[in-house]
C-alpha cells in the first residue's frame, strides 16, 4: 500500500514514522517524517506538489490534520518545503526554519494565501543559527545546527525519546527504499551516498565539526530524508566515515573554475 507508514519508534505516547514511498515519476526519492507526542505532532521536510496529496492522506490514518502544531523544514530545496502555502492553508500549523530562509519562503506562497490567512510570515518561527530546544507535547526535540550540509542555513532534529537524529541531506544515499529502510551492508551501501556527499557537503572541515557534535549525544538511528537509515554500530560507521571525507572545497581546484570553450 502506497504511503503505509514505517514505524521507526513506538512507545505508549510517543511514536516517529517514516514514509519513503510517495514520490512517483522523475522526482528523487525522498522520506517524510511524523513524530507524535499524544495529541502534539511534527511533520519534518514535507516536500512540494509531487508529495502533498499522497503524504496528506497517508498523514491523516494517524493525526488529525488540523492537530499538526508544526512543520519542520531543514532547509529551503524544494524537495523540503515547496508546497508550504498548501500545508499553512489546511493545517494552520507554524513553520520551524532557519532564520536565513525565513524572508525567502513568503516567493512560494501565492498571494491569495496572505489575503485569506494573514501574512505567512506570521506562521514562520526562524530557527537561530545556534538550534534550539523545542517541546512537543511531554517530549523533548533539539534542533541542531548542520550548516553547510549542504545548505548554508541547515538545521536537524534529534529526538531525545527515541534516539533518533532525522539528518537531513546528511547520510542521504541514492537508493530506493522498500520494506527495509535500514541499511543491511555499510561497506556496500558507500557507493551510493559517496557522490552525493563529496558534491553537496561543503567540506570535510564542516564533516568533521557536525561528527563531534552529534557523537555527543546517545544516538540510535540516524535517518536521512533520502535513502536508507543507519542504526545499532552503524551509526559509529557513519560517523568515522563522514569524519574522514574529502568533500565539496576539498575537491576544487582551477580545472573547475575555466571559461567554456
Amino acid at each position: 500500500m502506497v504511503g503505509k507508514a514505517q514505524v521507526l519508534y513506538r512507545g505508549a505516547q510517543h511514536e516517529c514514522l517514516a514514509f519513503n514511498d510517495l514520490v512517483e515519476g522523475e522526482g528523487v526519492q525522498s522520506n517524510q517524517f511524523l513524530i507524535r507526542n499524544g495529541t502534539h505532532s511534527m511533520l519534518l521536510d514535507p516536500g512540494g506538489d509531487l508529495t502533498y496529496i499522497p503524504l496528506t492522506i497517508a498523514l491523516s490514518r494517524h493525526i488529525r490534520l488540523r492537530d499538526l502544531d508544526y512543520i519542520f523544514a531543514s532547509h529551503q530545496d524544494p524537495d523540503i518545503i515547496a508546497a508550504i502555502d498548501r500545508w499553512i492553508v489546511n493545517t494552520g500549523c507554524r513553520v520551524l526554519v532557519s532564520k536565513l530562509w525565513s524572508r525567502f519562503l513568503p516567493h512560494l506562497v501565492a498571494a491569495n494565501v496572505d489575503k485569506q490567512m494573514g501574512s505567512f510570515v506570521n506562521f514562520i518561527n526562524p530557527i537561530p543559527d545556534q538550534g534550539k530546544r523545542i517541546q512537543l507535547g511531554d517530549a523533548e526535540l533539539i534542533i541542531l545546527p548542520a550548516h553547510f550540509l549542504h545548505s548554508v542555513g541547515n538545521f536537524q532534529i534529534f529526538d531525545v525519546t527515541s534516539g533518533i537524529l532525522f539528518s537531513g541531506d546528511m547520510g542521504a544515499s541514492m537508493d530506493e527504499v522498500t520494506d527495509n529502510p535500514f541499511v543491511d551492508d555499510f561497506e556496500n551501501h558507500i557507493p551510493k551516498m559517496a557522490g552525493f556527499h563529496e558534491r553537496y557537503m561543503c567540506s570535510n572541515k564542516v564533516t568533521n565539526l557536525w561528527a563531534r557534535m552529534v557523537r555527543e549525544l546517545d544516538i540510535k538511528m540516524i535517518v536521512p530524508q533520502h535513502g536508507r537509515a543507519f542504526k545499532d554500530e552503524q551509526v559509529g560507521q557513519f560517523l568515522d566515515w563522514v569524519s574522514d571525507l574529502e568533500c565539496g572545497i576539498d575537491l576544487m581546484g582551477r580545472g573547475h573554475f575555466t571559461v567554456p570553450d
